[in-house]
């Protein structure tokens, strides 16, 4: 159990992750079938479930905004390997959106509901629906339109969240994120997997109280050394990719869990909620001035060095904290044009101070070592308390202080840090 989760969250269930035994040969193929709802014919591809051993089960997958990937039909036929129906679900090509994030707001709940209701008497087993990312908000909506419109209804065991994306959007940095309403009135039986390397894996402390909220209960379980999407990625690393194949046992444990849940009525929160749409569009990636409360909140901690720096002692001098992690392509990325940053001004006016998000100092080292040449002090945020005090969502997440210890400017992402209008920017402050 971890840290995070051992005074937050009401049951936590504890899976030690296992390497698998090789599966047998992959022979289960799909089955593409449509049905209609509401004038509108929902494809999907079936994986039979071979043997008999657990074929009470369907898993009903539904793509991300990410769309549908080659990585999920594999497990998807992994599972049916293990006794277990999947259908995968595209309601992209079905209601002709794009894949994107804000597709995700345009599909209607009601369909979704009558889906699971079709796919429970069509079946005749126990369904269980899991998705990822941003798609488990219209799957939420979904279990509530179920609950107010058919009250009757027990097709869903449960629902496997994998990395869910809760929030509207990115805030700026210093800012507090506003989580989708359907997340605090829904009353449902989740299972949260969720990676340790994800912004999101730093937010439980918000989105499970908030799942609970009415009446929802909550497994979680966290996959250590992972990233986001780490099951698709095309930078996968070695031990991203031992996890894949570790997936479909971390999914068959996940349904026993659901399945064997002891079963209780559940009701929606009635009344009509706000519907904000996720906002999906870029957002011009350069320093702005900061929002938020100008005043930093409190920064100390030791360098990979075993050097003590207080942002307090810094005053007289201008600061850009930078917050990142190695397993963050953007934040690798940005991290020469900072050394060259650091090196066009003196070090008496003008520093960087990288806070790293609770890596073990070894990781740390090798990677400055062997990946980046940077020597500007890297502070280690070892159970991520700066992290949270400074209120980051996202990797990187960079503020710029001036000389009297003010948040001058701020932002989210990466960018090439050594231009002519970062240069300007900084050299204002350092002469104000």
């Amino acid at each position: 159990m971890t840290p995070l989760s051992s005074k937050l969250i009401k049951k936590l269930l504890v899976m030690s992750i296992i390497t698998l035994a090789s599966f047998s040969p992959l022979s289960s193929q799909a089955n593409t079938q449509s049905s209609t709802f509401s004038d509108t014919e929902i494809n999907y591809s079936i994986y039979r479930a071979n043997g008999t051993s657990n074929g009470n089960r369907l898993l009903l997958w539904f793509y991300s905004e990410a769309g549908p990937q080659d990585s999920e039909k594999k497990l998807a036929k992994e599972l049916a390997e293990l006794g277990i129906e999947v259908w995968l679900i595209d309601l992209f090509d079905s209601y002709f959106l794009p894949v994107s994030l804000s597709s995700m707001d345009k599909i209607p709940a009601a369909d979704i509901s009558q889906f699971i209701e079709h796919a429970s008497v069509k079946s005749g087993k126990q369904i269980t629906a899991i998705t990822t990312g941003r798609s488990a908000i219209p799957l939420l909506r979904a279990v509530r339109h179920t609950q107010i419109n058919n009250t009757k209804s027990n097709a869903l065991t449960g629902i496997i969240l994998v990395s869910p994306k809760f929030y509207t959007e990115t805030p700026a940095p210093g800012q507090d994120g506003l989580l989708m309403p359907i997340v605090s009135h829904s009353n449902a039986l989740l299972f949260v997997i969720q990676p340790d390397k994800s912004p999101w894996f730093w937010k439980l402390d918000k989105t499970i109280p908030a799942l609970e909220k009415a009446g929802s209960d909550v497994y979680l379980q966290i996959i250590k050394g992972v990233r986001d999407r780490f099951y698709f990625r095309p930078d996968a690393d070695e031990n991203e990719h031992t996890r894949t194949t570790q997936f479909p046992t971390i999914i068959k444990k996940a349904l026993s869990a659901l399945a064997n849940y002891p079963k209780k009525s559940r009701h929606a929160s009635r009344g009509n909620l706000n519907k904000p749409k996720a906002n999906s569009s870029k957002k011009d990636r350069s320093l702005k001035t900061h929002t938020g409360n100008s005043i930093p909140p409190i920064l100390d901690l030791y360098t990979v060095k075993n050097k003590r720096i207080n942002l307090k002692d810094l005053k007289d001098k201008v600061v850009l904290v930078n917050f990142w992690a190695t397993w963050c392509p953007p934040c690798v990325h940005e991290m020469p044009s900072m050394q060259r940053l650091q090196d066009k001004f003196d070090k008496d006016k003008f520093v960087i101070l990288g806070v790293n998000m609770a890596e073990e100092k070894a990781s740390i080292q090798s990677f400055i070592k062997t990946r980046v040449a940077i020597d500007f002090p890297i502070l280690m945020d070892s159970d991520g308390t700066a992290l949270k005090s400074w209120r980051v969502f996202a990797f990187p997440t960079s503020y710029l202080i001036d000389k009297t210890g003010n948040i001058r400017y701020s932002l989210f992402g990466s960018i090439e840090w050594d231009t002519n209008k970062t240069t300007d920017i900084i050299d204002k402050l350092i002469n104000e």
